[in-house]
């Protein structure tokens, strides 16, 4: 199992293969404890589609939640459309005087937040969405500490969600298939040198799979 441990206060733990049901569920689950965590009005989970070049709020707990989630935005929008470009996590105290907040897409769906805090979802190269948090009223301003605390946050749900990914993408285990096969091939015409290289790479492998069950 892998999973994370907020300020000794939460862990969340997914599956290292997991149906699409099962991903919806964690988060759901992430965007209702970062809402928990940092005491806040509303939080969300916001995941890039390459494929049409848009945000998709995948989960939103909170203020908002029933009309933003499930919705499609273009991927440049928003104070989100900014940390997915730039990578950097950021703190908003008013998202009113930021003229990258998309004021539209807050009064539709009926909550306008005061304050803010996102950051990046990064696994290996790539950064694959953004998480938000909104208002705290009983509680300070966002503080260095709390954006910090979220970007550890966001970076381990960035790897989970990497995880998630690679694990339903059956077409990429029969290119490692074929890869293997290939590779077997070659071994076949092989020199002596070439082959006990080349299996001594294999065996490294091996044991770094085996590492990681």
């Amino acid at each position: 199992m892998y999973g994370w441990h907020v300020a000794n206060r939460v862990t969340l733990r997914f599956p290292p293969a997991a149906s699409g049901e099962d991903t919806v569920e964690f988060l759901a689950a992430a965007a209702e404890t970062m809402r928990t965590i940092f005491h806040a009005k509303a939080a969300s989970v916001l995941l890039a589609d390459v494929t049409t070049d848009e945000l998709v709020f995948e989960a939103v707990s909170g203020e908002g939640a029933e009309i933003l989630r499930g919705r499609r935005i273009p991927i440049g929008t928003g104070i989100a459309g900014a940390v997915l470009a730039s990578g950097q996590p950021v703190a908003v105290d008013d998202v009113r005087a930021d003229p990258r907040f998309a004021t539209s897409l807050a009064e539709a769906s009926g909550y306008v937040p005061t304050e803010l805090m996102a950051a990046p979802l990064v696994h290996g190269a790539r950064t694959l969405g953004v998480v938000e948090v909104f208002d705290r009223p009983q509680f300070s301003r966002f503080s260095l500490v709390e954006l910090d605390m979220l970007t550890l946050f966001a970076r381990q749900l960035g790897i989970a969600v990497g995880l998630l990914r690679e694990a339903a993408m059956p077409a990429r285990a029969g290119s490692h298939a074929a890869q293997l096969d290939r590779i077997a091939e070659r071994l076949d015409t092989a020199d002596e040198r070439q082959r006990h290289a080349a299996e001594g790479l294999l065996a490294d492998v091996e044991r770094v799979l085996e590492q990681g069950r």
